[in-house]
Formats: C-alpha cells, structure tokens, sequence
C-alpha cells in the first residue's frame, strides 16, 4: 500500500512539472539555507569544547570600580594563579597567557615578521588539549630561550615537523631552540597564538602586586566535580586575604575601607567554552564572536524555510480545485479519509526528500562563498557525521509533515457529494490562511530588506563621520623599533622627502591594538574618588599636528621645552570627567614603582578634541597624550598623486637603516576598516538571504498567480467580449495580491524597527532609522510583487477569448 503512495505522488509530482519544479526549488533554497545557517552556528558554538578539560577550565577576571572609573577585565595580575594552586584544593593547576608581541624570525638571508606569539606557563599544555607532534609537553616551557612553534610554523621554515632542538634566529642576534612542535590550534579557539615562549622571561610576571598591574590572561583547572560556586566563594576570599597588604601598602586603606565609599575588586569565573560568544571584555586575547548575530540567523533561517513551506501550502491549496474531483471521486468509491491523508502527505514527504538531496548539493556549492562571507573556514565534512545525518533526516521529514499537514487535512474534508457537484471549496479571495501566509512571507522579506539597508546606512555612517583625526593617506610603518638609534634619523630623511607632508613616531594609533591603561590621581594621597583610569599613550611634538587633531584649550608639545617630559594632553572624554574647570596646570600622580610607592607628577599643558580609538560601538573613554618616546611605529602623512614611487622611495630609505629587516606597511585607513569587519560580514549576509527570501516568495506568488489565472479564464474571457482592456484585466488579477503585499509592509514595519534598532542600541554612535527606509523596502517588495503577479497577468490578458471560453 506504503509503494503505491509514493508510486501515485511520483506521477503527481511528473503530471505537474511547473508545480514540483516552483516545490522542489523553493524547499531546496529554504533548506540549503537552514545547512548553512547550522553549520554556522554549531561553528560559533563549538569554540574551546574539544579540549579534554573543557568543561573544568576557568578563566579568572577582575572587575574593578574606583572612584566614577569602571573596569571589566579578562585578565588577572600575575600572582592569582600560584596563590589560588596554593591556597585552594579545587584548583589543580593554572597557566598565565600574555601577548609577547612579534618576532623577526631568520630564513635564509631574509627576516620574516611572526605575529602571533605569547608568553605561557607550560602548564598550558596539560589544561589544554594541544598534541605535540614533536617534543614533551611536561618540559617545553621550562628553560629559557626555548620556544613552542605550531605546525604550519615548523614546515615554513624547516619543511618538517621534527626539528625540536633546532634554533630558531630571532630578531637578528637571539637564538631560541624549539622545545616542542604543535598541531595547529584550530580555528575554533578563542585565541589563535601560533608560538609560545616561557611565561617566566616576562619581568612583570615575577611581581607580588595586587592592586596593580592586571595584565594576564589566568586559566584555572578545577578538580572532577568541583561545585563553582563554592570555587568562586574560595577565590573571592582569597582575593579580599592579598589585596588587603596590597591596598595598604599603595594608598593607605584596607579592603574594608576600600569598598566603603563605593570602589570594589571583585573576582568572577568565566566558563572556557562561554568565551567566545558570551565575553567582551578589556584584555581578551583575540576578538570574539557575538551571541546576537547567532540568534538572528537562526530566526533568518528559520524565516526562510518557513516561506518555503508557505510556498508549498500556497501552491497545493490554490491547486485544490484541479484535485477536488480526484477526492471526491475516491471518497464515493470507498476511500477513507485517512488514506487520503496517508497520499498527500507521502507527496509532501516525496517533495521534501528531492528537496533535501538538491539542498545538501546547493549548501555544498554555497559554502565556500559562505565561509568569505562569514569569515570562516567551516568544513563540509560535518555534514557527514552520523548525528548530523539523522538531523538532517528529520529536518525532511518534519518539512515534509508541516507542508504537507494542512493541504492533506484539508483536501481529505472535501465532501463528494459538493465536490462533484463543483463546488470545490473556497476561493482565492475567500481563503484568509493562504493569504495570511503570503502576508507572512513578504512581511520577513521586507525585514530582512529593512535590515540589509540600515546596516549598510551605518557602516556608511561610521565611513563619513568626523572621528577627530584624518586617516586619508597616513602610512604606518610597524615594527621601527628594530631601527634603534637611528630611528631620529629615518624619521629626518622621511621629512626631507618631497610627498612627505609629516611623520610621527609611535606606536600608539587610533586604529592599532597598542594601548596602554593607568590610573592618575589628583592628589599625592592617591584618593580614590577622584582618581581617574586613562589610557596613557606615549607620543612625540608631531603627533597631534601629523593625525590632524585638534587643540580646544592650551598647547601643544614641544621640544624645546625641558618642563614637557612631566607634560600631559588629555581629551575631551578626560576634562569632562574631571569638571571642565581650571583643566591646565592641573597635577596628577601616578605609582611608577608599588613597590617604593614612587610617584611620578605630571602638568597638563592642553585639551585635544575627542578622536575615537576604538570601535564606534563604545564611547570615546579618557585618554593622556604624554610627552615620551615611543619606537614600535612610525606615522607618516603623505601628500602625494604616485603613491607607489613614494613608497618605493621610504622603501629604500628603510632597507639603507635595516638591511635584511622586512619593511611592513599599512594605510590607516584600511586598518579603521578592520574594525568593522563582522558588520560588512553581516551587512553581506543579510544581503544574500534578503534576496533569498524574496525570490522563494516570489516563486510561490508566482505559482498562485498562474493557478489564479488559471481558475478565472472563463471571467477573463467574458470581460474581453464585453470590452475590457489589458490594462484592466491586469488590475483585475494583480490587485489581490498586491492588497496582500501592502498589509505586508504595514505590519513588517514596526518588527523592523523595533529589532535594527536594537541592533542599533550596540553602537555608541549611530544612526537613526528615517521613514524613507520603510518605504524603499516596501517599494522594493511592491516592485517585485507586481513583476511576478504582472507577468502572467499580462499573458493571462493576452489570450484569445474565443479560445478561452471554448476551453470552458
């Protein structure tokens, strides 16, 4: 009986080719779609859980309040771990991470510049699941002027994996010998190092503060069935026992009388496997991904297979009259009901298996543009794991059951006796779920139109707007530390160049990771309610005139000037925070050494207009421009119609000062752009399924205006003969639909405000949504609407009414 189904819904699907094609296609994208969102998805959500301990590794972070200054941190100081190894028997072990920057590694007669390395205790290599492929990970990290290489490291410079105890020639006279090969850490971790070197050649680990300097990323492994909350308890307490000296000792207060007046160090644990999605905090290793973004592709995703199956129930619906007799010629010969449930839905099931097997073909062939668009490197192999396989079997089937539920249930009520009678049922203009379906589909499709359009008016927004400094032609030249002393001297011969307009030096830029944090305070005293956390960037006297930035109030740096080595520049964000008042010649102190409680005064000479150093999403925070040096960059303004001769020129400058050393490049510009990386990923994404959404929409108002067409011939031909005109019997088909498509963009319009504009709410500069971008998107899906409906309206209208009524 099951064959016989399948055998009928077979000769359905072939009997009405244009129908099953409008089906199949439309499933297929929906479903192609939903694979790729899941393999997104379980891409972001897989981060850090293959390790073998990932459900007991910790990362510790300190939260800090002083005074109006607030700060959430990943990181720790660098005596948390030890202490809490020590102190506390749920901690089995710890390992400290921290960027140690780049190195210049030795290949033959040319040095190659390696970004990604760290400093890290070994035991990094016990709490996490990196497999040597070479070396003992119980002793890599042991001895100094060792270092851990990466795979793909080891085959750049040996082409082989085995080549512990060779050295490796850094910067030019250090050798390192490699201690030990790993496989490459893959993609889904929450940082990407692919060198580590001994965490106790780092000076500033070896200090006993508390209170001060928190710069270490600290990851704990508690004991098999540590309860956390008791684990959190033992760390906070271990916490208040150390800073309590250290407090004492820094400005002369105790824990208690610390957190009297409302400041606070607290201690909070972040699971390993939350961190990629769930932690945006000051100090984290490598940018993480955002928990929104996969919650709405999810609902994207879901949207569009939901249109798909509206298209499918549309379209078997609307073919209800052509089958009507079918039914009711069954159910007079003895048919059941249920047996003519069991028949719609194995056609529904049919369609969905096609459906699902050209799906997987379509997300195969999408999935490398998917990856550029997305940023990823996500594998096709996920496909084939056996779980994956049975999700992917019922996501057809329940497709099959929900598109084919409603069709089947209804068709199988017709009652013979009305049906072969003609009376089929309910017309198009009668049938209120069919057209609340379509209402459905255009209503997600001008969201994701809404969306698409905000997203690229902000991303325009954050391109135009006035961030306090110009970055248009501002060449920066990494790695100038390597010049040493002649650094003066390079910066000299680049301002004698012709197309050289200015340089600085430094390292700190408004678009570069290179930052820096302290705490100034007002008084000799270091009260803390009136300290202030700044960033403290170390520039030269041509730095704010080379960034274009602007003096509000006092001077700038200068040279000639012995005072300005005790000289500070603060911005806007800073003299507001501090009252706006007498501002120049106010003191500040910061500790130089905890351990003398050294203070260090400085004046401040000038206010500089605010300039944004960090995303638009966050607001311009204090800063202090400080008179010192700075080597790790050089800035320079050129003014130029032939680039590529200037800095073939500064090229040749650089390559007479360091020889051997790579001469490394960017355009500011660009690197602002890197800052919004995942919003071009998603402006793009939102993009393509936009699109998406509307042509599955489309498709399926497509097949209803065809069958609608189809079932009033008779009427269009009556109209003819009576003298209507084209124009006329257009209106007359495109107008329902049309109707449909207008109460679409009524109610899609508040859903689209209210979610960009929580999207919106991230940013802390940003647009406002205006009228105009509703209406564009409701034009847009009124254009469309009408070229599908339009068409076959027109060739509906064209027909020959003699022909017309004699086929009636």
């Amino acid at each position: 009986m099951i064959k016989n189904y399948f055998k009928i819904a077979w000769r359905n699907l072939l009997k009405n080719k244009g129908y099953s094609v409008i089906n199949i296609l439309g499933l297929s994208i929906g479903m192609a779609v939903c694979l790729l969102i899941m393999l997104f998805v379980q891409h972001e959500r897989s981060y850090d859980q293959y390790h073998a301990h990932a459900n007991r590794i910790y990362r510790a972070d300190i939260e800090i309040k002083f005074g109006n200054n607030h700060l959430d941190l990943a990181v720790a100081n660098p005596n948390f771990g030890e202490t809490a190894k020590n102190d506390i028997a749920a901690v089995e072990d710890y390992a400290r991470i921290r960027w140690y920057g780049g190195l210049l590694i030795k290949k033959g007669n040319e040095n190659i510049r390696e970004s990604h390395v760290a400093y890290a205790d070994n035991a990094l290599f016990s709490i996490f699941s990196f497999p040597f492929l070479d070396g003992d990970p119980k002793t890599a990290l042991t001895e100094p002027n060792t270092i851990v290489i990466n795979e793909s490291i080891a085959r750049k410079y040996f082409n082989s994996t085995q080549v512990v105890g060779k050295t490796l020639t850094i910067n030019d006279k250090q050798h390192r010998r490699i201690s030990g090969v790993i496989k490459d850490i893959p993609e889904n971790t929450h940082f990407q190092f692919r060198m580590f070197v001994p965490m106790f050649e780092d000076e500033y680990s070896k200090e006993k503060t508390w209170a001060g300097s928190q710069n270490y990323n600290t990851y704990l492994l508690a004991g098999v069935g540590t309860n956390t909350a008791h684990l959190h308890a033992a760390l906070k307490k271990m916490l208040e026992k150390n800073l309590n000296t250290d407090l004492q000792h820094i400005i002369g207060k105790s824990v208690t009388e610390f957190e009297s007046q409302g400041d606070f160090f607290k201690v909070s644990l972040m699971p390993l496997p939350d961190i990629h999605l769930h932690s945006n905090k000051i100090g984290e290793l490598y940018g993480g991904g955002n928990p929104q973004y996969v919650y709405v592709f999810s609902a994207i995703a879901l949207f569009i297979l939901v249109i798909a199956c509206i298209n499918f129930m549309n379209l078997a619906t609307a073919r209800m009259s052509g089958r009507a007799r079918e039914v009711g010629l069954r159910k007079s010969i003895g048919a059941l009901r249920s047996s003519l449930i069991v028949q719609f839905l194995s056609e529904s099931m049919l369609t969905a298996v096609f459906s699902m097997a050209l799906a997987v073909g379509l997300a195969l062939l999408a999935l490398p543009v998917f990856n550029e668009l997305a940023g990823k490197q996500m594998q096709a192999a996920f496909l084939t794991q056996p779980t994956v396989v049975l999700l992917l079997a019922a996501l057809t089937g329940i497709v099959g059951i929900l598109a084919g539920a409603y069709p089947a249930f209804y068709f199988s009520a017709f009652q013979p006796v009305k049906v072969l009678k003609g009376a089929p049922g309910n017309s198009f203009k009668r049938s209120f779920l069919r057209n609340g379906l379509v209402v459905f589909q255009f209503a997600a499709s001008i969201v994701l139109i809404v969306g698409t359009i905000v997203i690229y008016q902000q991303m325009d927004y954050i391109r135009k707007k006035d961030i306090g400094y110009n970055r248009e032609q501002m060449l920066v030249i990494n790695n100038t530390g390597h010049l040493g002393a002649h650094v003066q001297s390079f910066k000299d011969q680049l301002l004698a160049m012709a197309g050289v307009k200015n340089v600085t030096v430094t390292g700190f830029l408004p678009t570069s990771y290179y930052r820096s944090n302290n705490s100034f305070f007002p008084t000799p005293g270091l009260d803390t309610k009136e300290a202030i956390s700044m960033q403290k960037w170390d520039v030269d006297e041509n730095y704010i005139t080379t960034m274009n930035m602007k003096i509000i109030e006092g001077r700038n740096f200068d040279k000639t000037m012995g005072t300005d080595s005790n000289a500070v520049i603060i911005n806007e964000a800073a003299a507001k925070f501090l009252g706006n008042k007498d501002i120049l010649n106010k003191l500040f102190y910061t500790v130089e050494d905890e351990e003398t409680r050294a203070l260090k005064v400085y004046r401040v000479i000038g206010v500089v207009k605010d300039f944004n150093f960090s995303s638009l999403r966050d607001e311009i925070k204090p800063l202090a421009l400080l008179y010192g040096s700075n080597t790790d960059g050089i800035t320079v303004r050129l003014q130029s119609k032939d680039l590529p001769a200037l800095i073939s020129q500064i090229k040749d400058r650089w390559t007479a000062y360091s020889p051997g050393l790579p001469f490394e490049y960017s355009f500011m510009d660009e690197d602002f752009n890197t800052f919004y990386k995942a919003e071009e990923k998603t402006a793009g994404i939102f993009t393509a399924f936009a699109v998406l959404a509307l042509f599955i929409g489309c498709m399926g108002l497509f097949g209803l205006a065809t069958f609608t067409a189809e079932q009033r011939t008779k009427e269009i031909g009556v109209r003819k003969v009576l003298g209507a005109g084209v124009p006329t019997i257009v209106a007359l088909l495109s107008k329902d639909f049309l109707k449909l498509v207008f109460i679409a963009i009524v109610i899609a319009g508040p859903v689209a405000y209210y979610f960009m504009s929580r999207w919106l709410a991230d940013f802390a500069y940003r647009i406002d949504i205006e009228w105009w971008v509703f209406a564009v998107a409701g034009s847009v899906a009124v254009l469309i609407a009408l070229l599908t409906v339009g068409y076959q309206s027109i060739k509906s209208a064209l027909m020959n009414p003699v022909k017309a009524l004699r086929t009636e």
